[in-house]
């Protein structure tokens, strides 16, 4: 068990929809397309990430002057 499993999802949740997908009848050409476009989300999600963090320091900085 996940330690996410017990997070409330929504039924349109993507990441819920991703994780009860079966993998059993993909080729190993199939998964492994599927981890460099998990791998490539994961890197746009990182970089979204640091955006925000970047620009709400950015925020709060202009603000305490």
């Amino acid at each position: 068990m996940d330690k996410d499993d017990d997070l409330p999802r929504r039924a349109d949740d993507p990441l819920a929809r991703l994780h009860a997908q079966d993998l059993d009848p993909l080729s190993v050409a199939e998964l492994d397309a599927r981890i460099a476009a998990l791998k490539a989300e994961i890197a746009r999600t990182e970089a979204k990430m640091e955006y925000a963090v970047n620009h709400k320091a950015t925020a709060e900085a202009l603000f305490k002057r």
